[in-house]
């Protein structure tokens, strides 16, 4: 491949130089941001010697290359970085992307946070069973110092919250957050018991209480990234390290108390009132259209935008919204404990068994939805029904969330009052999907069809491995040992007569085992188009459970990448394998992800090569689902999946390829 003249036909493709705003490159893709996207002519581009596919998604224009996409990529910035140079992008494409970067900057900026306000609200749920019990006094010192540390994370989330937003928007998180903490500092705060009213240069400021408040963060942080950007191009480099954080505070700190933090507060409050009239009007019809379509919200990540309501509710006395959705939560658990009651695969009654028990402990049900609810979509219609009844039901019986929590399971009910119908509520959900599953089962016709289709594929393959003289052992090893007859020349009759055609064909199959523990699903199950539609080669995914990944198979790195999410290994028998840890997780640029191996190394199957913190990935938002994929598929006659679902371990036969 000539990889300059490539590069040139993308670039050329894509708009030319002016049309680039910037470029970074993954594994196996370029990824740009260009000013104008109606400039690109992706349909030429895919039909280009050398590319893929073409995707445009989160803002970004990418370029699917393969492995050879480094190479690519170096030719293209040969020339220098790109600095935003060109024409401004299309009131149309101004308007997608604004809709993007807010959904974006509202889920970037509250999942770090996520993990505190789970525990800071156990804390306050304990304090309320405590104080119940008459095992703690409200006016104790125990009571104090456990309340502080239940409270901290909410009465000083401007100060968070400025810090998480300005590492999305990639500016300045210390000076983002002395705003907000500016918001909270005592002089401040004190001018509130003075009156409503103060002035700043003779400028009317309206007093308010930031405390625990969201939506004035998000837009003064937003307005400081632009500032930020703009001092920076009109000062010298030697003055910005004290002039930038020192104009940017003198003009968003009165900026935020005078406009932006009241207006902020106004925005939260009718957002809240709009939604909270709603629910008012009828709770009943409210909650059957929250609890039927919470985890649909959950799957695109919608959902994160209702937390500053939420938080906004709670800080009025109680919130509606969350039991409501809660509802649908709890009947994806029921459809857990369903499969796990109805089927007799082992391996989907450990993940079913595993993913139910894990989503009542922790509140987590991603396995479920994804390792279950959209592997058998017939389900999704029970995940609407039960959700949707359930909800109805919680929404009559009037719940309110008195103290925040994102999730629900065991240790959150007393964060729900009253807590005896939140319970009643969420058990007829995971009764209603656990019902629906057992009665109903759980395969459609079109699933029941396929795995018929691979039983009688299976049989006779059986046979015919019997038929050669294999016994009843499986398949793979019935092949392996008549290919071991072959070669010692211990075969007969017509094995014999066609000894040569066979061994050259059987002598070629390459098992390729799992690199990593977790659980399988089918490609075309994976969220990106690039790897779902086998445009990079055939293979399988795996949901991990375990953050270290493992060479599939003896032969040597291929390509590695300096921010270490992804990995190629090329086998002794010439076959390329891609995996690719997590959904766009090159945007952590080698956060939480540590290469044991570099490109050129010799592997052997088992050993280590690379080890990844799942926790912390997860904590940014990311999804671990991991594709393994044969790049150079087109090379081979067959790549079947030996295990296209279920658990799987370490370096346990996963793909047969075959020339």
């Amino acid at each position: 491949m000539d990889h300059l003249k490539l590069a040139q036909n993308i670039v050329d493709r894509v708009g030319g130089r002016e049309n680039i705003q910037s470029l970074t490159h993954c594994a196996t893709r370029l990824r740009f941001v260009l000013n104008d996207n109606r400039k690109a002519d992706a349909d030429t581009l895919e039909n280009t010697a050398g590319i893929l596919k073409v995707v445009e998604s989160g803002g970004q224009f990418q370029v699917v290359v393969g492995n050879d996409v480094s190479e690519v990529y170096k030719h293209i910035v040969a020339e220098g970085e790109f600095d935003g140079a060109g024409s401004g992008a299309s009131s149309e494409k101004e308007k997608k992307s604004i809709r993007s970067a807010i959904f974006g900057l509202i889920s970037g900026s509250l999942t770090p946070l996520i993990p505190v306000f789970a525990g800071a609200g156990l804390v306050k749920a304990l304090l309320i069973v405590l104080e119940r019990a008459g095992w703690i006094a409200v006016d104790s010192g125990t009571y104090a110092i456990l309340a502080a540390a239940g409270n901290s994370i909410f009465y000083f989330l401007p100060i968070l919250l400025g810090i998480t937003i300005a590492k999305v928007l990639n500016v300045n998180s210390y000076v983002a957050a002395a705003i907000g903490a500016a918001l909270m500092e005592p002089n401040f705060t004190a001018l509130t018991a003075a009156g409503t009213t103060t002035h700043f240069l003779g400028i009317p400021v309206s007093l308010m209480n930031y405390a625990s408040s969201v939506f004035p963060m998000f837009i003064a942080v937003s307005i400081y990234a632009v500032l930020e950007k703009f001092l920076k191009k009109i000062m010298h480099k030697n003055v910005q390290l004290f002039a930038v954080p020192f104009f940017s505070l003198v003009i968003m700190v009165p900026l935020t108390a005078m406009l932006i933090g009241p207006f902020g507060q106004y925005v939260g409050q009718w957002i809240g009132d709009i939604v909270n009239f709603l629910i008012n009007s009828n709770s009943v019809i409210a909650g059957i259209i929250l609890g039927g379509t919470w985890s649909f919200l959950v799957l695109l990540g919608l959902h994160w935008a209702t937390v500053p309501i939420i938080m906004g509710n709670l800080s009025a006395g109680g919130d509606l919204i969350a039991p409501l959705a809660a509802t649908s939560v709890a009947a994806s658990m029921g459809i857990g404990l369903g499969v796990f009651l109805k089927t007799k695969d082992k391996d989907l009654k450990a993940l079913s068994g595993s993913s139910f028990l894990s989503a009542i402990l922790s509140g987590v049900t991603e396995p479920i939805l994804y390792g279950i609810i959209l592997r058998y979509r017939k389900t999704l219609i029970y995940l609407v029904a039960a959700g949707a009844i359930a909800g109805g039901l919680m929404g009559y019986l009037g719940v309110k969330l008195i103290v925040f929590n994102f999730f629900l399971n065991v240790f959150t009910l007393p964060a729900q009052s009253p807590m005896l119908y939140y319970i009643i509520g969420v058990l007829t959900a995971i009764a209603g999907g656990a019902l629906c599953v057992v009665l109903f089962g759980y395969e459609s016709k079109k699933n029941d069809q396929v795995a018929e289709g691979l039983k009688v594929q299976k049989d006779k393959s059986h046979q015919v491995a019997s038929e050669n003289g294999s016994g009843n052992k499986n398949e793979r090893q019935n092949e392996r040992e008549g290919n071991q007859q072959l070669i010692s020349g211990s075969g007969t009759g017509k094995m014999e007569q066609n000894a040569a055609g066979i061994d050259a064909n059987v002598a070629m199959e390459s098992l390729i085992t799992s690199p990593l523990e977790g659980t399988v699903i089918p490609l075309h199950d994976v969220e990106d188009v690039v790897f779902s539609s086998e445009s990079m080669g055939k293979g399988v995914a795996i949901i991990p459970s375990k953050g270290q990944l493992v060479s599939p198979v003896d032969g040597v790195v291929s390509v590695t990448m300096k921010s270490a999410h992804a990995i190629a290994v090329t086998s002794d028998e010439g076959v390329e394998i891609l995996m690719h840890i997590g959904i766009d997780t090159v945007r952590l640029k080698g956060k939480y992800f540590t290469q044991k191996v570099q490109q050129g190394n010799r592997i052997r199957k088992g050993e280590v090569l690379i080890e990844f913190d799942m926790d912390q990935i997860r904590n940014e938002g990311f999804k671990l689902t991991t594709p393994i994929v044969v790049t150079n598929s087109d090379q081979f006659r067959d790549i079947t999946p030996l295990l296209s679902e279920g658990t799987v371990a370490v370096t346990e036969e996963l793909l047969s390829v075959r020339s």
